[in-house]
């Protein structure tokens, strides 16, 4: 787990986007169980806050098949 100090006007989804390149719900969850408390800051946060980035997996590229009435 990597640990960054905020700039101000950080937000929780543009840290993620920014240090992480992604900001999809497996990445906000997993921001949030490694950061408690930090929802107490709201939307925008100061600077100079430690915030956690925890390592999460990438999505996997799956193909999805198509359905039919016949499988």
């Amino acid at each position: 787990m990597r640990a960054i100090r905020t700039i101000a006007g950080d937000s929780p989804n543009g840290i993620l986007w920014r240090e992480m390149g992604r900001d999809d719900d497996a990445a906000e969850e997993a921001f949030w169980k490694a950061n408690p408390g930090l929802a107490a800051y709201g939307t925008l946060l100061p600077s100079g806050v430690l915030v956690y980035l925890p390592e999460v997996e990438s999505p996997r590229d799956t193909a999805r098949k198509a359905v039919t009435a016949w499988d």
